[in-house]
């Protein structure tokens, strides 16, 4: 049974249609990874799954419970599905340590002692640790960007969503952010991950799915999808891919 149901929805903007019955299955422990071109939608469904955007119809279930349309607790959903976004969102006036905590202790009722202990165990986990008491803007934008990924687990998810997490940072950042991600993938975090990076898509996927035509318009593992695209859309996606050089 899949931890994550995405059973024919679709949304539009307007005149716009988005999503046009996407269907899409993420077993536990999976990593999968949405490609596709800018605008295909792969940033709108993350925000659908996590309740931030509504859905048109079809149907969003986590553990066979669903968790779209009218009646949805929004804030438990929340609990149990994290996102991080492009660009960071730490509060500029709290500290690392007091953006971490936050959550886990409005939300989750954690001790503020606890909280603490647990933050400190993630922030020593990606080589933070010496930075719990400084304010964001000391910090550099990759470091941010990891604070951010923290501050989401620090509310113990069951499913973490990136959207496009590297596209905001410097070239030479990009790497410290993606380590982040295979340390995660290795501990056997389910990922759903909107990225531009093939390379690293290739890398660590369990799954990748081509967005085109407001529908998965392909999806298999990663050599399968990148190797050999059955799907001419796929395929001129990545022949266009491959000639900027970024796979």
């Amino acid at each position: 049974m899949p931890i994550l149901e995405i059973k024919n929805i679709s949304k539009a903007y307007g005149s716009h249609r988005v999503f046009d019955g996407l269907t899409l299955d993420v077993e536990e422990h999976q990593v999968v990874c949405l490609i596709g071109a800018s605008g295909c939608g792969k940033s709108t469904l993350l925000r659908c799954i996590n309740g931030l955007e509504p859905i048109g119809s079809g149907e969003i279930l986590i553990h066979s419970d669903r968790v779209s349309g009218p009646g949805v607790d929004v804030n438990a959903l929340r609990r149990d599905v994290g996102i991080v976004f492009q660009s960071y969102n730490l509060f500029p006036h709290m500290t690392v340590m007091e953006n971490i905590t936050l959550a886990p202790r409005k939300v989750l009722n954690q001790p503020a002692r606890e909280a603490e202990v647990q933050a400190r165990h993630l922030l020593e986990r990606i080589g933070l640790g010496q930075k719990a008491n400084v304010y964001p803007d000391s910090l550099s934008g990759g470091q941010q960007q990891r604070v951010a990924i923290v501050r989401a687990l620090a509310m113990g998810p069951m499913i973490m969503l990136l959207d496009e997490i590297t596209s905001a940072l410097d070239p030479e950042l990009v790497s410290e952010v993606l380590n982040i991600v295979r340390d995660l993938a290795a501990d056997g975090m389910t990922m759903v991950l909107a990225t531009h990076e093939m390379g690293f898509a290739r890398e660590v996927a369990t799954k990748v799915c081509f967005l085109a035509e407001g529908k998965v318009y392909e999806e298999g593992p990663p050599e399968q999808i990148f190797s050999e695209p059955q799907g001419e859309r796929t395929q001129a996606f990545l022949k266009r891919i491959v000639a900027a050089g970024r796979l």
